[in-house]
């Protein structure tokens, strides 16, 4: 062969080879250094981010060591990009003083980001159950517009998964129970934080959330003024109220002003009634002290005053 056609056929080689390379390098996520203020929140994100200890930590690692795990988002057609997972990471970035974040830009379905957005998410340790109940209910939106995900076999009962067992397997829920977490969504947003707050628990705001809007807030009134917090029995017994329509402020007064089982052997004094006995400078702990030396007391009396 002619040293020139031997040059051409090596050049034509190597032109083949680079193609390949490059095709593949293209096929590659690459992650890029993206302006802080190119990165917006994902459209209606169920996950609070919040200023909180857990927050001030991450800002002072990513002041000393930067955004170690790159973010994910993907193109927004206005410009800039739509966060898929990493809120907590830019927000932490922006109070840092960052200018730039590493990012994985990847192009999806909205679909496609609701769930991926969704999974990243659950991966943390403390979630509250309402981003737990909107993520549940999105991600359940989701895989029903999908489609394709919801006719999946279930290898141990070896018949089709529905979206709703789809998004409790993956979660480690029963299908009841995200159901269960779906119903918060129903709850106005002062008893969804309130739930939060752990100050209504899980299965009573459960059957609260069968009430209606308007019941809600008598409800909520009723709850204020007895300062109680509902029990189960209590919250079942206003939804069957709901449900044969008979449900009223007064009724749910009257429910919420019953004393329940594990406070009738309770004495309660609140803290301002007794502050006015003793110096500011007492605790709960040496207050309770000097009630006990004069219930003694008094006591002791009782029974001289029995024994003339």
């Amino acid at each position: 062969m002619p040293k020139s056609n031997a040059n051409l056929a090596l050049k034509g080689l190597d032109e083949m080879f680079s193609t390949e390379e490059s095709r593949q390098e293209q096929k590659r996520e690459q992650v890029q250094q993206i302006p802080i203020e190119e990165l917006f929140p994902f459209k209606e994100h169920p996950f609070k981010v919040l200023d909180d200890e857990a927050m001030q930590r991450m800002v002072e690692s990513v002041a000393q060591y930067g955004v170690l795990a790159p973010l994910i988002a993907r193109p927004r057609p206005e410009g800039g990009y739509e966060i898929i997972s990493g809120h907590r990471r830019q927000h932490a970035a922006e109070l840092a003083g960052l200018d730039t974040l590493p990012v994985i830009v990847r192009e999806m379905t909205d679909d496609a980001a609701v769930i991926l957005m969704v999974d990243s998410n659950l991966q943390r340790e403390n979630i509250l159950p309402s981003e737990r109940a909107f993520a549940y209910k999105m991600k359940l939106e989701a895989l029903k517009n999908q489609g394709a995900r919801s006719d999946l076999t279930s290898s141990q009962v070896g018949m089709k998964l529905q979206a709703l067992d789809i998004v409790g397997q993956e979660a480690g829920e029963s299908r009841n129970q995200i159901q269960r977490f779906i119903r918060l969504t129903n709850l106005i947003p002062e008893l969804l934080d309130m739930v939060d707050e752990k100050k209504i628990s899980f299965n009573p705001a459960v059957e609260l959330s069968y009430l209606d809007e308007a019941q809600q807030r008598d409800f909520l009134q009723a709850m204020d003024e007895t300062q109680n917090a509902p029990s189960l029995s209590q919250a079942q017994r206003m939804k069957k109220l709901a449900q044969e329509e008979k449900f009223t402020y007064e009724a749910a007064f009257a429910i919420m002003g019953e004393a329940k089982k594990d406070e009738l052997d309770k004495v309660v004094i609140k803290n301002d009634t007794l502050k006015k006995y003793f110096p500011r400078s007492y605790t709960p702990r040496q207050m309770e002290d000097v009630i006990i030396k004069l219930l003694e007391q008094w006591q002791r009396r009782q029974q001289r005053q029995n024994e003339r």
